[in-house]
């Protein structure tokens, strides 16, 4: 993309005119932009940046101060800003130097592209004469990150930083958001400027395609193809991806659903969308989906998806995905129409709280009784519920969640690292707000809950925030158990320990007989109770077995500080359902304590709910 400044309008900013350094020009944007806090760690490339933040807080009251958390890494930098910015909807930031402190920021600019984040990371680099020299700390930031980012910017010229700050801000939250990186060597930080108070780098191409996303209203004739394939189906379903809570078309969602009276399963990423206590809610779908949501998929003959993509964890077999069903994909990525899934019957590229409301608008004559269909539903989910081994003398995850859950009811923002204890987060946790379950969805970043949690802490600092952990994730970033404690954030962390890689183990259980080949951890000695007293936790309590188990988790929700808990669970312990990778619905796994089905084909079979399969 080619860029040149816009022109700005007439000077309007109270410090329009002003002579600034590059970096001073950074802070005046950041607050701008409504920036209150950032997430980073210092180095020498980056020193004048992090010096005005300190001069820019000297200089202001205390309410407008720009909090900066400093983190044990850059990686948890990024995942802190990933949280704030997942659970508010706002552009997180963070703020690292150059070479190692940009390349340890790759993973969470990636994990952010992958789930469609709006974060700012700001580089630091070398002077503008030593890149391309191999110089001290160096690394070719542009080069690495522009596989990982939506767009990468390296700032050569001074009088383009304002600007290119401002665009960077525009390019995280509009279209499908995502992370920009700004590469700004030192000497540009350092360099005199005049400040212009507005002002955005003109970049045709983008600018054009997001004109486009603003004209792009639902035709007459597309809401007549819609509403005639809807009337035509008796088993309609909604797919919800996490894009509709990125474009905060929840209500949108909910209203949409309850209107025409459908029931919708969703994504990980989707979770929360609709009220997950909701009776249209099926919960979420795939291959540790809920059975009663694949099956619902199986038996639909309509189904509407909004904000998602057909990933192979949804639809590891897309020919025989939704085998006797119409398809709709409402999304604002052109790119996501068929790419995965083919055969496609109605598609619209836009905003998905643009699109639900004028459908919503349209539909206000449209009339169709899916009793049937929602009774069909319900059975399913009675027949086929999430189920574990309850007999067991060991304390099970899923029960452990249970417990939590029934005493926050949904009422709290979880986090969670990647494994068995994320999946069992998402199967047995209610989930009732949009933005409420912050999780890494397609990268699967191990590491992720800790630090993701401490921003979403942040970005909502009247809310109860709970990190479920797995011993295996939580090492990646355990560091940030002291950030907590610095700043006295009250996060609380549940660690389901299983001794072990629990995920990986499951699949070595399943596909490669038995042969743990690096993932048993029972030989580790790690004492995490011990760990964080060691960091400042006022509240660090082991869970063993059952008798405790209400007791402490009420403790631990009511605590007023950073809490932490370890679970010792059953370390054999299973995620099921679970449909094997590349394989369909047809062949998914229940385990022994979730009844399966027959195979039948839904066009032969009655939707009577007292048969249930």
């Amino acid at each position: 993309m080619t860029a040149i400044v816009k022109p700005a309008p007439a000077p309007h900013h109270p410090l329009a005119g002003k002579s600034m350094t590059g970096a001073e020009v950074i802070l005046q944007v950041l607050a701008d932009e409504g920036v209150d806090t950032i997430f980073g760690y210092s180095g020498g490339a980056i020193l004048p940046t992090y010096d005005a933040i300190f001069r820019y807080n000297a200089e202001h009251e205390k309410s407008e101060e720009i909090r900066l958390i400093v983190p044990a890494n850059e990686q948890g930098a990024g995942f802190m800003a990933a949280g704030y910015a997942r659970s508010s909807g706002k552009v997180g930031v963070f703020l690292v130097t150059s070479g190692p402190g940009a390349t340890n920021s790759v993973t969470p600019i990636r994990d952010c592209f992958a789930d469609s984040v709006p974060v700012v990371l700001i580089c630091g680099q070398v002077p503008r004469a030593a890149i391309g020299t191999d110089a001290f700390q160096e690394a070719p930031v542009y080069n690495i990150m522009a596989a990982c980012a939506k767009h990468v910017f390296l700032v050569t010229d001074e009088t383009k930083l304002e600007a290119t700050m401002r665009t960077a801000f525009e390019i995280a939250r509009t279209g499908r958001p995502g992370p920009v990186v700004v590469d700004i060597p030192k000497d540009v930080q350092n360099a005199a400027a005049v400040f212009q108070g507005s002002g955005l780098l003109k970049l045709r191409g983008y600018d054009e395609r997001l004109e486009v996303l603003k004209q792009a209203a639902v035709s007459e004739a597309e809401t007549k193809a819609f509403f005639r394939l809807l009337s035509r189906a008796e088993r309609p379903l909604l797919y919800v991806g996490g894009g509709v809570i990125n474009s905060n078309a929840a209500d949108a969602l909910r209203a949409f659903a309850e209107r025409f009276r459908i029931p919708a399963v969703t994504t990980v990423m989707g979770l929360g969308a609709i009220d997950t206590t909701s009776d249209l809610s099926l919960d979420m779908l795939g291959m540790h989906g809920a059975a009663y949501a694949n099956y619902a998929v199986e038996d639909c003959d309509f189904v509407f998806a909004i904000g998602a993509r057909f990933d192979d964890r949804v639809c590891g077999k897309p020919l025989e995905w939704a085998p006797h069903a119409k398809v709709a994909h409402l999304d604002i990525d052109g790119s996501e129409i068929r790419k995965v899934k083919k055969s496609i019957d109605w598609f619209h590229v836009s905003d998905a709280r643009r699109c639900l409301t004028e459908l919503l608008r349209a539909g206000k004559d449209f009339h169709r009784d899916f009793t049937p269909w929602l009774e069909h539903v319900r059975a399913l989910r009675k027949r086929h519920a999430y189920d574990y081994n309850r007999e067991s003398p060991l304390l099970q995850p899923q029960e452990l969640l249970e417990v939590l859950n029934d005493i926050v009811r949904g009422e709290a923002i979880y986090t969670t690292g990647v494994g068995q204890h994320q999946m069992w987060a998402a199967q047995y946790l209610d989930v009732k707000h949009a933005r409420h379950f912050l999780t890494s969805g397609s990268m699967g970043t191990m590491g992720f809950g800790l630090p993701a949690a401490i921003g979403a802490q942040i970005a909502n600092p009247g809310k109860l925030v709970i990190d479920i952990d797995g011993d295996g994730s939580i090492r990646m970033n355990l560091g940030e158990l002291e950030s907590l404690t610095n700043y006295e954030i009250p996060v609380k962390v549940l660690l389901i320990n299983n001794l072990g890689d629990g995920m990986v183990r499951q699949w070595q259980d399943l596909f490669f007989q038995n042969r743990y080949s690096g993932t048993d951890k029972s030989l580790h000695r790690k004492d995490f109770v011990k760990a964080a007293q060691a960091d400042g936790f006022g509240f660090a309590r082991r869970i063993s077995g059952r008798t405790e188990l209400r007791g402490t988790l009420e403790e631990f929700v009511g605590y007023r500080g950073p809490a932490f808990v370890e679970a010792m669970v059953d370390q054999n312990a299973h995620v099921y359902p679970m449909v094997g990778p590349g394989l369909g619905y047809t062949e998914m796994i229940t385990g022994a304590h979730i009844p399966a089905r027959q195979v039948v084909k839904p066009d032969a079979q009655k939707l009577d709910p007292s048969s249930m399969f």
